[in-house]
């Protein structure tokens, strides 16, 4: 029986810089395809920073080819102007995907730590540090940005499989319409046994 494979994106949506990432899926083994960042801070006019997104994300998903692109939610801060800035850079980004009929799926920053290495209230660091001996990458990215960019892509993976799927929650975009699954009661029992069966995600 031949094993299916499909790749799923990850995008973490910024003003200064966008993170992004590319797993490949064969069964429940999952690799690193590439991760990167696009570079948008010398960028001044905001409207050229929003089409650079779109055709930069656009050229992504035709290079890599990912059946599903996850995203990071803005962050719901006190500073109003920079969400707002990050929450246009989600929609163009998202709108780039939809416009190539991808599956699209969003996850707020605090259940993307967590799916990663336990935490919430994770640093970027700690992301970083797991990302890559999850996915065995000896070379860590220059920022940040990148890695975070995968671990979108990796949270949306455990999310997508038992037993994470009903502690994380998705939702999923179709078009202009999308749902959201709630998270199960049972959740946080199925983190616990998931950490024991695998403790090398646990921060140290």
């Amino acid at each position: 029986m031949t094993t299916e494979r499909y790749r799923i994106m990850g995008i973490d949506p910024g003003t200064n810089y966008m993170g992004y990432g590319v797993l490949e899926v064969a069964g429940r083994q999952v690799r690193s395809v590439v991760l990167g960042d696009v570079d948008l801070h010398r960028m001044t006019d905001p409207y050229v920073k929003l089409r650079y997104i779109f055709t930069r994300v656009g050229a992504l998903v035709d290079a890599y080819d990912p059946r599903e692109v996850a995203l990071e939610s803005p962050f719901f801060g006190e500073n109003v102007q920079s969400m707002l800035k990050l929450g246009r850079a989600q929609g163009v980004a998202m709108a780039a995907a939809l416009s190539r009929d991808r599956q699209v799926f969003e996850y707020a920053p605090m259940r993307i730590k967590q799916a990663i290495t336990g935490r919430g209230a994770a640093t970027k660091e700690q992301v970083a540090a797991i990302v890559c001996r999850t996915l065995a990458i000896d070379a860590p990215p220059r920022r940040l940005d990148a890695t975070d960019g995968m671990a979108v892509a990796l949270c949306h993976f455990y999310a997508s499989t038992s037993p994470l799927a009903a502690v994380l929650g998705e939702e999923r975009v179709k078009g202009l319409g999308g749902g959201r699954k709630a998270a199960s009661k049972e959740g946080s029992k199925s983190w616990e046994r998931y950490l024991a069966e695998h403790p090398e995600r646990e921060i140290k």
